[in-house]
């Protein structure tokens, strides 16, 4: 029997407190927010509360897609967690997210490569169902916590990060979801951004503690010369054309950088969909976080379209994998 490896259903999860575009430049002490909202497209954000963690955000979004795809957390075989703000740096927090959900019988790991991360999870996810023959639903999520590692006057930073999470069901059904993925990688940038205090380079200490940075800069042109391909090599395993996917979902850092990729595809910007104007920037999570946010407002894929994520981040990371949609 064919075993073909679906998405049944999405979740998301923003916390409640809304931080605007003004109340950041205060806090800054400097204004950027007219910078911020021509160039980046982000008018406010979501920062979570003291009392939670990144894995309390998993848990709301991967609640919800449990909910939608008809099954409890009992029921899960496999927990993937996508996440470069863990509550610990060990152990996982995907065990953490085990443990609050009750899904006893699930086994779980952690994946980081930065903001591509859920997009790489999804395709390990997909690639599980299609070998393990013991296995029937796995779920793959993403959390994002950075405002807990904001330096508030750095306006490189300060202004961009969020918090929230996003989560799939996935399962098995008589036709095909999962098409193919692509991942690339450019490791000369490494050093380029992310939170460097913390590990074995740079051990936290007294006055060095672990903070997001940006260290130097990306090339200018490095979306338009790398997302085309990264994309382009999962639609020749999926044996599709840009002009065959229905949906498109991109990193949501820069709604500026959607708009231009959409036009240097020659497709419609109805395509895609966005979140960072009232989300900020939530990572890895991001893109599933825009799917949730689509179908909810009547904007989702109808079953039968083809969708194509595509994500980069820290690293720099890239992954890009095609679905044909039959969730809820």
């Amino acid at each position: 029997m064919p075993r073909n490896p679906q998405i049944l259903s999405t979740g998301s999860y923003v916390p409640e407190r809304i931080v605007t575009n003004a109340e950041v430049d205060a806090l800054m002490g400097e204004s950027t927010s007219e910078w911020l909202l021509a160039n980046v497209g982000i008018k406010e954000r979501r920062w979570m509360s003291p009392e939670q963690v990144t894995s309390d955000l998993i848990v709301e979004a991967s609640k919800k897609a449990l909910e939608r795809a008809g099954i409890s957390a009992a029921d899960l075989d496999l927990i993937i967690v996508s996440t470069d703000t863990p509550d610990y740096l060990s152990p996982s927090t995907s065990v953490v997210v085990q443990y609050k959900l009750g899904a006893e019988k699930a086994g779980c790991y952690d994946v980081n490569s930065a903001c591509a991360g859920w997009v790489t999870a999804l395709d390990q996810g997909a690639r599980y169902l299609l070998t393990e023959p013991s296995m029937k639903y796995i779920l793959v999520a993403g959390g994002y916590g950075m405002s807990r590692y904001i330096d508030i006057k750095d306006k490189k930073t300060a202004n961009l990060f969020a918090d929230g999470a996003g989560a799939v069901v996935l399962g098995l059904g008589e036709e095909p979801g999962f098409l193919g993925s692509n991942l690339l990688a450019v490791g000369s940038f490494h050093d380029a951004l992310g939170i460097y205090t913390g590990g074995t380079s740079r051990p936290a200490s007294a006055g060095n503690y672990p903070k997001v940075e940006f260290v130097k800069k990306f090339p200018k042109t490095f979306n338009t010369e790398y997302w085309p391909k990264l994309m382009q090599g999962a639609l020749d395993k999926a044996g599709l054309t840009f002009d065959q996917v229905d949906q498109y979902y991109f990193t949501q850092l820069n709604l500026r950088t959607i708009e231009f990729m959409m036009d240097l595809l020659k497709q419609p910007i109805s395509k895609t969909h966005w979140v960072m104007d009232k989300w900020g920037y939530t990572g890895s999570p991001c893109v599933i976080m825009a799917l949730d946010d689509a179908i909810a407002q009547g904007k989702g894929p109808k079953p039968g379209e083809n969708i194509l994520f595509c994500a980069s981040g820290g690293g720099i990371t890239m992954a890009s994998s095609v679905w044909k949609w039959v969730g809820k």
